[in-house]
């Protein structure tokens, strides 16, 4: 694909009529017409490739462009070496077994894989989205420089001002800046390190002398949320769980329900489902196998897909990651219109 009139020219974050971008949620919810409805009001909708084949990723981009002429971003996981001990998982393979065998299944194969890395950047880079952001590290600077030849934004997410400076090094246009008040996985460069405690608010102005646009992820559900990021430097806002409610969010219905019941009462971060912190509802699961789970992803995830899976076609959430922020109890249902029109500034 040529690289678009005038070299470098590429998508501008804070050219965004509504400065709210849609977290790319991995594992169902983001969904091309979730990614559709918010691009389409002003907002940056986002498709998620995590856990899924390159071909899958490039039919989910086409189904966008169908939708909405709107700009569109991508998500992509970068692979990373493996770090788990072969005894260390099947340590914890035993100690899931009685959970797997409560549904009826087999836990899964634990392999260690790269998502299908290769295909899916030569699907970005001939499918090209305004917007592609990276999570668990940073590609090679040849990768990010071959998307925004083709006019992409890059963006890296980062936990840490450390993580900011790799990023930085590697050519990013925008750093996505990620509070430990985010659901799903942190996006953390290594693996082992716990998340750190300080607040989105803190990280923004932490990183606030670096002059590249920040967009700001964690704990966003409100209007005034948005202009309390907004006011700490960041050109944008990133909502995640604020979606997962949505009318197009392809949202387990176990996880739906989970989230408005009132059952669950608090987030906490947890490594048992995949391997990776995450923060979700504290559940059962968490209870019980927190105290246990090695530091291994993508193996522990893949062995614990099956169980997961049984577990939301039963519609049992205590056996289910139920990924969510800290504002998890500030979602709403209804069309993500009307979740983006909240979330105005």
């Amino acid at each position: 694909m040529d690289a678009p009139a005038g070299g470098n020219a590429r998508f501008d974050i804070a050219s965004l009529p509504l400065p709210v971008i849609q977290a790319p949620m991995a594992g169902g919810p983001s969904t091309p017409e979730l990614a559709a409805a918010v691009s389409s009001r002003g907002g940056l909708g986002f498709l998620a490739a995590g856990y899924k084949p390159a071909a899958a990723v490039k039919s989910e981009i086409e189904a966008t462009r169908r939708l909405t002429g709107a700009p569109i971003g991508v998500n992509v996981f970068v692979p990373q070496p493996p770090v788990i001990s072969p005894g260390a998982l099947e340590q914890y393979a035993l100690s899931l077994a009685p959970d797997a065998g409560r549904f009826g299944v087999t836990l899964g194969d634990p392999r260690h894989d790269d998502d299908d890395w290769d295909n899916k950047i030569e699907v970005l880079l001939e499918h090209v989205p305004e917007a592609v952001s990276f999570t668990f590290d940073v590609p090679e600077s040849a990768v990010i420089g071959a998307l925004q030849q083709r006019g992409a934004c890059v963006i890296g997410t980062v936990t840490s001002r450390p993580e900011a400076m790799r990023a930085l090094d590697a050519g990013v246009d925008v750093l996505c800046v990620q509070g430990p008040e985010a659901g799903g996985h942190r996006g953390t460069f290594d693996t082992a390190r716990r998340p750190e405690g300080e607040s989105l608010h803190g990280l923004l102005e932490e990183l606030a002398d670096l002059g590249v646009p920040l967009i700001a992820a964690g704990g966003i559900a409100t209007g005034a949320d948005v202009r309390g990021a907004l006011s700490r430097g960041a050109v944008a806002v990133q909502a995640g769980t604020a979606f997962l409610r949505a009318d197009e969010a392809g949202t387990k219905a176990a996880h739906r329900l989970a989230l408005s019941t009132g059952r669950f009462t608090t987030t906490a971060v947890t490594r048992a489902f995949s391997g990776r912190n995450a923060r979700g509802l504290y559940n059962e699961f968490m209870r019980r196998h927190d105290g246990e789970a090695p530091d291994g992803y993508p193996e522990i995830h893949h062995l614990t897909t099956p169980l997961r899976a049984a577990a939301a076609a039963a519609g049992d959430a205590d056996w289910l990651n139920l990924w969510a922020g800290t504002g998890f109890d500030r979602t709403v249902a209804g069309p993500a219109a009307h979740i983006l029109a909240a979330l105005r500034p």
